[in-house]
């Protein structure tokens, strides 16, 4: 089977899409021996286009010119997927340069047996650009043969999906889960966590739309417990100089990203995962899988996408609004204080995991989606 895979970004840029993506591509060729290609813009401004093996995937990185709005400028990448052939052509959205490659050069379409989408979200923040961008998206939707969406939720928040319910199936993004076997690695806290306190973790981006004010604000009403927030952003400097305005100097500290022995060894020490998010562009949260997968408990907001169709209110952790400092203390303060409880949400969680949102599951779902329409 000759599959072409095609997005703005692949490895070694770190992002959800890009992960699914890396992970799709090499199981598919590990497992079922396929013949995978990507097609990608270079996440750097540069005049070269590179071409890359990567565990046996052909990664082609088109010269990138610059970037408006995230979005690369890459003229070559017209052209260059009009040469491309195969079974399934499948584009990873939202990405507008592979929308308008498909409308403007019908051969695109003829080269390949089938189209298949996955689709990640709407577009959230540029939505300027729907005003003489959404017939392009209507175009490609029509088009297509299947849509794949990680979760219902998407299809029913979705501008766009609901008057394609019949093209889209639900194969919830999947990650790598072998390392939960692996021994327990040694980790020490950045600060003296005391034996009777809650330990809380946050893992992300410091971005706009994670909502980690909200949880500082919280962790004023949480006596007994300590935060510790794993990530790197543009928001790094506000939220140290919250913790400072708050008090929380030796309950509450940053520490930028680090290799994933130890980020594991985190998830395995903590007793809650909090994932504060306030807008849709946290669209699914592949953060609570792994911390699920090590038996923890997660809270998180209700924002209409993924994130609680991972973690299910009172099965796997709790549920609260967004914007909601009060609902997010006592959520927290609920699990500190029934111990019970919070091992029986953990217990749930990790099969959940293990069940649903493991990268094996996702290849053979793809895989087998493929094979369907290649039958028809």
């Amino acid at each position: 089977m000759k599959i072409i895979q095609t997005n703005k970004a692949y490895y070694p840029k770190v992002g959800g899409i890009e992960t699914t993506i890396t992970i799709l591509s090499e199981g598919l060729v590990k497992k079922f021996n396929a013949d995978v290609s990507v097609l990608v813009c270079n996440e750097k401004t540069t005049l070269k286009t590179k071409h890359k093996k990567i565990n046996n995937v052909n990664v082609h990185y088109l010269a990138t010119y610059g970037f408006i709005a995230s979005l690369p400028i890459s003229p070559s990448y017209f052209y260059s997927l009009s040469k491309l052939n195969g079974d399934i052509l499948h584009i990873h959205e939202p990405f507008p340069l592979a929308d308008l490659s498909i409308a403007l050069i019908s051969k695109i379409k003829k080269n390949f047996s089938h189209i298949v989408i996955s689709w990640h979200s709407d577009i959230i923040r540029q939505k300027w650009v729907l005003s003489f961008y959404r017939k392009y998206i209507y175009n490609l939707l029509e088009l297509t043969d299947k849509i794949i969406v990680s979760n219902p939720k998407l299809i029913d928040n979705s501008e766009f999906l609901p008057s394609y319910r019949n093209k889209c199936q639900v194969i919830p993004i999947g990650v790598n889960l072998d390392w939960t076997n692996k021994p327990f690695g040694e980790k020490k806290f950045n600060f003296n966590h005391r034996s009777n306190s809650i330990s809380l973790l946050f893992v992300g981006r410091l971005v706009y739309y994670k909502g980690i004010e909200y949880l500082l604000e919280a962790m004023k009403l949480i006596p007994d417990a300590t935060l510790t927030i794993i990530g790197s952003g543009k928001l790094k400097n506000k939220i140290i100089a919250q913790i400072n305005e708050l008090k929380l100097n030796g309950r509450a500290v940053v520490i930028p990203e680090i290799d994933e022995e130890t980020l594991h060894s985190y998830y395995k020490s903590c007793d809650i995962l909090i994932l504060p998010s306030i807008e849709k562009s946290e669209t699914y949260g592949i953060v609570q899988i792994e911390a699920m997968a090590c038996g923890k408990p997660i809270i998180c907001t209700e924002l209409g996408t993924g994130t609680t169709f991972i973690n299910q209110n009172n099965i796997t952790g709790l549920v609260v609004p967004p914007r909601d400092s009060k609902a997010l203390s006592d959520a927290i303060n609920k699990l500190s204080n029934d111990k019970i409880l919070r091992l029986e949400l953990g217990s749930h969680a990790k099969i959940r995991a293990l069940e649903e949102f493991k990268s094996d599951t996702m290849v053979e779902r793809v895989y087998q989606l493929y094979r369907d329409l290649l039958k028809k």
